[in-house]
């Protein structure tokens, strides 16, 4: 019976693999700092912030594709009406999820924006309670989602100094939040259409493209481009790659809450290399913050549910 189970549900190698995904998502978030700053890319430059995630999201969903297709997996979908989820997947998924994401990222510290953004994990254990009758809301998991949404009230604890709410910093992490819980929801209905890994691919390349089209049209450039940055780009195109490979194929073969565990390392990552990477101020809210996102994710999943 063992061997019939495919090395994506095998319990060890759910560990190794969703543990690979969270620890690469969790130093995004100081390479992108640095890329901004490699290419010269100030706050105010939306257009090229959507060019430089686009060619990064567009790069990734290529090399997916061509892996993909080297492996001889199907391209084929079930039905021709299929597009028009893969295509709302990708808006959902990349375009807009980190449209969000960018411009949150140039607005707030990347140690604050890795921290805010574990909120997206309480958002999909609840909506998936909501949705899939095999995620059931239990009293733990509603203990859980308390404690981590403590963790992200911490966050606004002490005076201007230590970092406050802003809308177009923590305001936009938190609608990428909320859409990466989203498209995490329908990588299930993705899976059903389409081959998950062809699936990721088509959703990063198309996603992609929609960000460097209207980049471009807004007057989007990469102002000063010199190896540190290329670098950079290159690290994160990998991370994007590996990440959403994985993490999508655990999705779809894992109950939601048994991967989800996992990316209690985001904040936990992004928020020490980031302040590691980009000289920012750890505050002591951060520890408090945190460990309580960690927490309350570990409470969720804590046993099987």
């Amino acid at each position: 019976m063992t061997k019939n189970v495919s090395i994506f549900q095998r319990p060890a190698w759910v560990v190794v693999f969703a543990m690979t995904a969270a620890i690469a998502w969790g130093w995004a978030f100081p390479l992108i700092k640095v890329g901004f700053n490699a290419f010269g890319i100030t706050t105010d430059m939306t257009g090229s912030k959507m060019l430089f995630a686009g060619i990064r999201f567009a790069a990734a969903g290529l090399i997916i594709l061509s892996v993909a297709r080297s492996s001889r997996r199907s391209f084929t979908t079930s039905k021709a009406s299929d597009w028009w989820f893969i295509l709302a997947f990708a808006l959902m998924n990349t375009t807009l999820h980190y449209f969000f994401f960018y411009v949150g990222m140039s607005h707030s510290e990347g140690s604050r924006a890795a921290i805010l953004n574990s909120l997206g994990t309480f958002l999909v254990v609840l909506l998936a309670c909501a949705c899939f009758k095999s995620d059931k809301l239990t009293p733990q998991k509603i203990v859980g989602c308390m404690v981590g949404f403590c963790g992200i009230l911490a966050l606004n604890i002490g005076g201007a100094e230590s970092g406050q709410f802003t809308w177009l910093g923590d305001g936009m992490i938190i609608l990428n939040a909320l859409c990466g819980a989203l498209s995490n929801l329908m990588t299930r209905g993705l899976s059903r259409r389409i081959n998950v890994f062809v699936g990721t691919g088509y959703s990063l390349t198309i996603g992609g493209l929609l960000l460097i089209i209207p980049g471009l049209l807004w007057g989007g450039t990469l102002p000063h481009i010199n190896a540190l940055g290329i670098v950079c780009l290159l690290l994160l195109i990998a991370i994007s790659a590996i990440g959403f490979a994985l993490y999508n194929k655990l999705l779809s073969c894992n109950p939601v809450g048994r991967v989800a565990i996992f990316n209690s390392l985001i904040p936990i990552v992004g928020a020490v290399t980031s302040c590691l990477c980009l000289g920012e101020t750890f505050h002591q809210k951060y520890v408090l913050a945190g460990g309580l996102a960690a927490l309350g994710i570990y409470l969720i999943n804590k046993r099987k549910n």
